[in-house]
């Protein structure tokens, strides 16, 4: 969970921001959400209302949150750039409303709030997928102390990343592209893959690695990935510090979508080796 903090004279206040997929923070001070991704299928014309579950795990004070929109893309490697809301030619952050902009959390309590996404009736564009992030923010930080004694004022900001795409068939589609050693102070693989489809195409990573030398196979933990349409990835996979010198074969297997459609790659490297 990333972190941001400003000082401000001797108060510090921070700001717990919760990306889409990662896991909610539920902590003293702290809310919990029930789906940290909605999806919308609706073309021109329509619109479509999914709930949202929010709740406030503290048992002994009461939250004043309120919502806002922004936009988000994937970086090459994965990771989440926020940009402001109308910003992006994907966003759909003008097409949503909520049936509670402003709202209290009582200690232990719960609100379910309808997300109304309308896409307009003129609306054309060549555009797959649609996003926007939905940020819950507490407006009421709480006092406290650090570790060190210093007065602090917590407070949390949870994202809910948003999705739309047309009625239909989705076509989730992965091309792998290249797939090569990086030599360095820490050698690593890197596997580059498009995002070809029409719909998001979320899926798992899995690299094995064989010795050619004793035959040895060597299982690399499983990586999750998040993809967009037209997103291009370079997934740098870290290999293990005490591998030893030799040549080997990685192979890489990609599942995603829903029916687990399979890519595989294939590449011979040396480590090691001078």
């Amino acid at each position: 969970m990333k972190t941001l903090a400003t000082i401000y004279r001797k108060s510090l206040i921070v700001w717990s921001i919760l990306a889409a997929h990662w896991i909610p923070a539920q902590a003293q001070v702290g809310v919990s959400i029930d789906s940290p991704r909605l999806y919308f299928e609706i073309g021109p014309g329509q619109s479509h209302v999914e709930q949202l579950v929010v709740s406030n795990p503290s048992k002994d004070y009461t939250m004043e949150m309120g919502i806002s929109f922004d936009d988000w893309a994937y970086s090459e490697s994965g990771e989440n750039l926020m940009y402001d809301a109308g910003k992006l030619p994907t966003s759909c952050a003008a097409w949503i409303s909520v049936s509670e902009a402003y709202f209290s959390l009582a200690p232990g309590e719960s609100k379910t709030l309808d997300i109304r996404m309308a896409m307009p009736a003129t609306h054309r564009d060549s555009v797959p997928v649609h996003t926007a992030i939905l940020y819950i923010t507490q407006l009421n930080p709480r006092d406290g102390k650090d570790q060190n004694g210093a007065n602090i004022r917590t407070a949390v900001r949870t994202g809910i990343k948003l999705y739309q795409r047309l009625p239909g068939t989705p076509h989730p589609d992965i091309e792998i592209t290249n797939f090569y050693y990086k030599k360095s102070e820490t050698p690593e693989l890197v596997l580059a893959f498009d995002n070809t489809g029409t719909t998001w195409a979320d899926g798992n990573l899995n690299i094995e690695l064989l010795d050619q030398s004793t035959g040895t196979k060597i299982e690399l933990p499983d990586r999750l990935f998040y993809t967009l349409p037209g997103d291009r990835r370079l997934q740098a996979i870290s290999l293990p510090a005490d591998l030893r010198p030799s040549r080997y074969i990685a192979t890489a297997i990609i599942n995603y979508g829903d029916a687990d459609i399979v890519k595989i790659a294939e590449l011979e490297f040396g480590h090691g080796e001078s």
